[in-house]
């Protein structure tokens, strides 16, 4: 995996941006365009650095989640470095998968439970972590490009970020099944008309509408703002810590399967997959 004591990040190895503006608002820019904003156990750990260094920052009001390049996040970047955990048993290994993904949590919590409130600006391609991390956002605005999936079980593993719960809340079980069991792609439009989006913008004004948002959160009573959303989330979030520690085993699991190694090779060659349930 990765050096999870570092606190620094590598020349070059940037996956995450912060840029804090004069209104309020800090500005976290997925800044890996030329590999689609593939995320890496290394991007969970900048944006928990990141997280941590805005948390107590009292001149943030307010956080807008964006990303550079034709993609929002098209999921895992599987040739990142240290994508891939070994042990001396396959017991060992599925442990240390279930730590390693627990571990991703505690990051995306300490994301998602930022006090100040996050919006989302989404385009192009939103797949797997991509549309996890999303999800973690207070608000979200996209893209009429934007394109959202949840693809994990076509290639033989759990949904291991919470994606599907947080689906469930906001849109309903049914919704959260259809996307997480078929690995179907929505546009936009279906996504604000589940209720997974608050709004829907052509692809030129994303940037503008998604930092007039943020920056009306940041020129109201902080205190206010924070409380609201404290409050809204204790009653939205009811049970989702359990629910996540059974995402962790359930993708461990299957992270170690025939199936998952299946699954990804099949991908790799561009075949269907067999999968034999082992």
């Amino acid at each position: 995996m990765i050096d999870t004591l570092d606190r620094r990040v590598a020349e070059g190895e940037e996956r995450i941006r912060l840029d804090v503006t004069g209104t309020g608002t800090a500005v976290l820019t997925l800044c890996r365009p030329d590999k689609l904003n593939g995320w890496s156990w290394e991007s969970s750990r900048q944006l928990g650095l990141l997280a941590d260094r805005i948390r107590f920052d009292e001149s943030v009001r307010a956080v807008l989640l964006r990303a550079e390049g034709r993609a929002f996040c098209a999921g895992i970047d599987v040739g990142a470095p240290g994508g891939g955990i070994t042990g001396r048993s396959p017991a060992e290994r599925t442990h240390r998968y279930y730590e390693g993904i627990r571990w991703v949590h505690e990051r995306f919590a300490a994301f998602a439970r930022l006090p100040q409130p996050v919006v989302a600006a989404v385009q192009g391609y939103c797949l797997g972590f991509g549309f996890e991390l999303a999800l973690m956002a207070d608000i979200r605005i996209a893209a009429q490009d934007a394109v959202f999936a949840l693809p994990e079980t076509g290639i033989g593993v759990a949904v291991d970020a919470g994606g599907e719960l947080r689906i469930a809340r906001d849109a309903g079980a049914g919704w959260a099944k259809l996307l997480a069991l078929t690995g179907r792609r929505i546009d936009a439009p279906t996504a604000e008309r589940i209720g997974l989006l608050q709004q829907v913008v052509p692809v030129g004004e994303l940037d503008g509408v998604a930092a007039k948002t943020a920056e009306a959160i940041a020129a109201n009573a902080p205190l206010a703002v924070r409380a609201a959303k404290r409050s809204i989330d204790a009653f939205a979030d009811a049970g989702l810590a359990e629910a996540l520690d059974r995402a962790a085993l359930a993708a461990a699991l299957t992270l170690t399967s025939d199936d998952a190694r299946e699954g990804y090779a099949a991908r790799a060659a561009r075949r269907p997959p067999d999968f034999e349930g082992k």
